[in-house]
């Protein structure tokens, strides 16, 4: 266990080749067993406490933002994309209140008129777009531009740490096909805002998620079976792994080429997600988004040209929003209340 892996910039981080195993090599297809974390062990050939504490104090120093699962996007609920243009004086104040909703997983500030972009995801259509209107309505920063997702190309199937490596894990192409949305039964809510959370780092995390432990693993094998859950993993943070640099990228293409380029981005290796959203004329023509993540902004420019010239994307009309700040950044939660999931008013806290 001697070999080092080198991860960071303005800060060198080194890690550890356990710490590195646990971060890169099981972001998926981790073991649906009663005692996950010694079979880990028994793989990385050290003992079950030594994983666990690992894997705690990385949980301390936000390297890992959870363990659990990946759902695929608008199968178990809905979320969307959305952006506000907020005047430069007030952006902290209406950054504090998006985060301050729990529906907000993701909440950053980016180079762009539109220069708050954040995620909700929900429980229903109905919740969601109440959700925009109080947003609406509490920041006075004119309407919430709604972005939902229409094609997937490359969705969270993990982030690869190694340095010659494409940054995804698994192309979309190998991933079971478009899965329909599931209405889940009232045990199944509460089972999934359990595991929302993350799986606790204990001997036997599946046997405290409130069903039964061989019940559960059954339930997420399934679903993983199926393509309901992207993933079952290590969830990483990226800024914290020392890739600190991100932008999402935008492209205006003609509607009848957009899959094929999607396709290809997504197998390019250079990106870590790859979607199709609609446009939203005047304010918004672009069809085509990936998100790039890289130690520095350098890396990050020299990224997207590769893809560009690779993919056959520099006639189209294109944006780069780097990432400024980043104010929110969590596990979606799909379940809210089990009992009554639409808040009534803007929460007070954030995550």
């Amino acid at each position: 266990m001697g070999q080092m892996h080198e991860l960071g910039l303005t800060k060198e981080r080194i890690l550890g080749e356990l710490e590195f195993k646990l971060l890169n090599d099981f972001q998926r297809d981790f073991p649906l067993v009663a005692r996950p974390f010694a079979e880990l062990a028994s793989r990385l050939d050290v003992d079950e406490a030594r994983v666990i504490d690992v894997l705690q104090s990385m949980r301390k120093r936000g390297m890992v933002s959870r363990i659990g699962a990946v759902f695929r996007p608008n199968v178990v609920g809905v979320s969307a994309l959305a952006a506000l243009a907020v005047p430069a004086g007030r952006l902290e104040e209406v950054a504090a209140q998006v985060s301050a909703l729990t529906e907000i997983n993701h909440n950053y500030q980016r180079e762009h008129r539109f220069n708050l972009w954040f995620v909700a995801t929900t429980s229903s259509a109905e919740h969601l777009h109440a959700i925009f209107r109080k947003i609406e309505i509490a920041c006075g920063c004119g309407p919430v531009l709604v972005l939902p997702l229409l094609e997937q190309f490359h969705i969270d199937l993990g982030f690869s740490l190694a340095p010659a490596a494409p940054h995804h894990v698994q192309s979309d192409a190998q991933a079971p096909a478009d899965v329909a949305a599931i209405e889940l039964s009232e045990a199944e809510r509460a089972f999934v805002a359990v595991l929302q959370k993350g799986l606790p780092l204990i001997s036997q995390p599946f046997a405290v998620l409130g069903w039964a432990e061989a019940d559960a693993m059954a339930l997420l094998s399934r679903w993983t079976g199926t393509g309901v859950i992207k993933r079952f993993g290590v969830v990483v943070r990226h800024h914290e792994l020392g890739y600190t640099a991100n932008a999402m990228v935008v492209w205006d293409v003609p509607d009848a080429v957009v899959s094929r380029l999607g396709r290809s981005i997504a197998d390019s290796g250079q990106v870590s997600l790859c979607y199709r959203r609609p446009r939203k004329l005047p304010h918004w023509p672009y069809n085509l988004f990936c998100m790039i993540h890289g130690k520095d902004r350098q890396e990050v420019e020299q990224r997207i040209a590769t893809l560009a010239q690779a993919c056959g994307l520099g006639s189209y009309p294109f944006q780069v929003l780097f990432s400024c700040r980043r104010f929110k950044q969590c596990g979606a939660r799909y379940v809210s209340h089990v009992n009554n999931d639409i808040s009534p008013e803007l929460a007070s806290g954030s995550d």
